[in-house]
Order: structure tokens, then C-alpha cells, then sequence
């Protein structure tokens, strides 16, 4: 993949809003890290000309107010390209928690800085909200999830909507499957699925999927791998 092209599309990606899912989803869900306690999610994206490592702290200190704090850093096959990183903060709170055979919604906001161009189809934007939706099936068998939401770039003072779909298939209590589709009001959309594995259930978790931009080549498909640590109480 020529370097133009695929910094092109690093910009693209990277210019809708962010939202933070249980791994591996980029579309987030209606739940909170466990009161009192934090969780660590991190990642690792493997692309044709590129890779990305994540990782993601998020806590909850007081029941209803979830913060997370992260870096990720991009790494290019391309001779004489640097590694670049970027800086992740958000908020968000839920106004109806879900529940098994109901659902619940909420609202997030955030901010990421670039010192460089960000890669991956992370839903990331300089500043914005969105407003995650979630709904339990089949005594939680089947959970749906929703968002919709806003972001403002920086450098271009563009307004984009932003959007995501994601369904989450519990099989176990250990495996879980997963399918999905995002995107914003640029003709810009993606799709990824794959599956999420308990080591040790509601403790230690591992994922892996696969996607794509909508109508792309296979330069801009991608693998990523997981690991997700929500212990039950940390404070």
C-alpha cells in the first residue's frame, strides 16, 4: 500500500467519535466499569502497512461515573516513519443501567489529542458525545447495542454524526460472539467480527476479530487480539 494512500486513509478513520465497548467492540455499550473498582483493557491491531498497541484504564469510583484515561501508538512498516501516539480522556455516566431482559442508556464525552495522525477505524474524533443504547434478550443471551452521536474536528471545524451497531452472542459464560458495523455521515463505515474469551469469567478476558472498511481493499483489513482485566473491587 503506497504511503499516500494509506496516510489518506489513517485521516479518515481517525476523525469520528471515539466510544469505548467491552473489548473488542468500538460500539459502546450501556454499562459501567464495576463500582468502586477499575478495569484495564488493552490491544493490539495488525493491519497490512501498519500496527497499533492500546491501552485503556477506566474507573468508577462512585457508582455512576465512569473515567477513562489512555495511549495508543502506531507503528509503520514505511522506512523513516516515526511512531505516533495519542492521548485519550472521557467521561460517562448512565441514566438507566441495563438489566437482564431490559435495557439501559447513557451519555459520554471526551477528548483526543493527535501529535500525529491517528491510525484504525477506532471511532475517533478531536472532541465529542454520543449516547450509547443497550438492550438484554433471551435472559441476556443475545445483547444489542446502539449509538449515536457527534464530534467536531479540530483542524477542520468539520460537525460529523456518528453511528454503530453491535450484537453480542453469549454462547457460555466463557465465549462469547460478536459482530458489528460503525461508522459517521461521511460516506465512511467499517464492520468487524470475532469473539471474546473468559480465562477466568468476570475477571480476565481475551478477544480477537477481523474487519474492514466497507468496499475496501484488503490493504485496509485488519486482525486484532485483546486482554481485558476487570477485577471486583479495587477501592
Amino acid at each position: 500500500m503506497r504511503t499516500k494512500n494509506f496516510i489518506a486513509t489513517v485521516f479518515l478513520l481517525a476523525v469520528t467519535a471515539s466510544s469505548w465497548a467491552a473489548r473488542p467492540f468500538v460500539t459502546d455499550d450501556a454499562r459501567l466499569t464495576t463500582a468502586g473498582s477499575c478495569q484495564l483493557e488493552s490491544w493490539v491491531r495488525v493491519y497490512r502497512a501498519s500496527s497499533e498497541v492500546w491501552a485503556l484504564p477506566a474507573c468508577n469510583p462512585t457508582g455512576n461515573f465512569e473515567l477513562t484515561l489512555g495511549q495508543g501508538r502506531a507503528y509503520y512498516d514505511a522506512a523513516g516513519r516515526e511512531p505516533a501516539d495519542d492521548y485519550i480522556f472521557q467521561v460517562k455516566t448512565l441514566f438507566r443501567k441495563l438489566e437482564t431482559n431490559s435495557y439501559g442508556y447513557g451519555i459520554a464525552a471526551g477528548t483526543v489529542r493527535h501529535p500525529a495522525i491517528s491510525p484504525g477505524p477506532n471511532l475517533f474524533g478531536n472532541n465529542y458525545v454520543y449516547f450509547p443504547y443497550s438492550a438484554s434478550f433471551a435472559d441476556d443471551k443475545l445483547v444489542m447495542h446502539l449509538n449515536a452521536g457527534w464530534l467536531k474536528e479540530r483542524g477542520t471545524e468539520k460537525n460529523l454524526a456518528t453511528w454503530g451497531v453491535g450484537t453480542e452472542w453469549n454462547v457460555n459464560e466463557r465465549v462469547t460472539w460478536l459482530v458489528e458495523a460503525f461508522g459517521e455521515s461521511n460516506p465512511h463505515s467499517y464492520w468487524q467480527a470475532g469473539g471474546r474469551f473468559s480465562l477466568i469469567p468476570h475477571l480476565l478476558q481475551i478477544d480477537t476479530t477481523v474487519g474492514r472498511a466497507t468496499g475496501a481493499n484488503r490493504d485496509n483489513r485488519w486482525i486484532s487480539l485483546g486482554l481485558r482485566f476487570t477485577p471486583a473491587s479495587l477501592f
